[in-house]
């Protein structure tokens, strides 16, 4: 699942390794954003490991049901009425013009539903 925040960018998979643990792995390709969620909402993430040879140079395991509280918690501190500005307060220009992009990207969906009516 990817989830994008005001504070973050992550993809949050259930690698092998964490089968039958009921563990998540949250993955970044921003370390600061691993530090962030764990420092507002994810106090009991595991060390974050730092690899040149994933596509995810950033990730950390947690509990999974921690993993859920953290998010629905984000979920519940929304306090603002547009996303990217949010962003761009939080995090940067930078951050905001990606975001930007992504949403472009994905703007892609509704523009090809509209087209087949």
């Amino acid at each position: 699942m990817w989830l994008i925040t005001k504070f973050g960018f992550f993809s949050v998979v259930e690698k092998p390794l964490d089968q039958g643990k009921d563990r998540l792995t949250i993955r970044a390709r921003s370390k600061n954003d691993l530090l962030n969620l764990r420092k507002h909402y994810l106090p009991s993430m595991d060390y974050i490991q730092d690899s040149l040879d994933s596509d995810y140079r950033y990730r950390a395991t947690a509990p999974t049901e921690d993993v859920a509280k953290a998010f629905m918690q984000a979920v519940r501190d929304i306090d603002y009425s547009n996303f990217k500005d949010e962003v761009k307060k939080q995090q940067g220009n930078g951050r905001a013009s990606v975001y930007g992009w992504v949403w472009d990207s994905l703007y892609t969906i509704q523009r090809e539903e509209d087209l087949r009516g």
